[in-house]
């Protein structure tokens, strides 16, 4: 499960570069940084006019119940699931990050990076609820960098993979059944 992850600036060129292209294409928004909760609106990456493009995304599809948001969606189970069906065959973006932080059952809190690097792509899908654009992250089974840690981790995606899993769908289940690459954690 991925329910908290970061989004920091300064910490990242790649980042600094997405937040550059939001803040000249959407002006008058506040773009969060830091600690990234549900509901909160971020850059995700989509296609746009057949180019990745950065995007303001709030994080959660509405629940059917009206109460509260779903944050993930299981990578082995979102092509049965109506709620994510379109959107895996439509919709389908990149959470930009610098790590997502995950609570081992002592409630000691840690961040996860990519080793040798400051950023952290994460594959997600979006869809529209109304005039907002919502998203959620993909995850799967963990491995063994995290495992000890928690069951589950968001569906990190290679930055070389980027382009393949927003525009390409042929590739789009091999990239769902992929292992992770291994990652680095720190305690926070």
């Amino acid at each position: 499960m991925c329910g908290r992850y970061n989004f920091t600036v300064e910490e990242s060129e790649e980042i600094q570069e997405i937040l550059e292209k939001i803040n000249v294409k959407f002006q008058e928004k506040e773009v969060k940084t830091g600690e990234i909760f549900p509901t909160n609106q971020v850059p995700i990456l989509i296609e746009e006019k057949k180019e990745l493009s950065p995007v303001l995304s709030i994080w959660g599809f509405p629940k059917f119940d009206k109460k509260g948001v779903i944050i993930n969606a299981r990578s082995e189970t979102a092509f049965e699931k109506k709620t994510f069906r379109n959107s895996l065959l439509e919709r389908r973006c990149i959470i930009p990050s610098t790590g997502f932080y995950e609570w081992d059952s002592q409630k000691q809190k840690y961040l996860f990076r990519v080793e040798d690097s400051n950023t952290l792509y994460m594959a997600g899908l979006y869809s529209y609820y109304g005039d907002e654009m919502r998203y959620v992250i993909l995850t799967t089974q963990a491995n063994e960098s995290i495992q000890d840690v928690h069951h589950r981790m968001p569906l990190v995606i290679p930055k070389q993979d980027i382009e393949a899993w927003i525009c390409d769908y042929s590739v789009t289940n091999e990239i769902l059944h992929r292992t992770p690459p291994f990652l680095v954690r720190e305690l926070v």
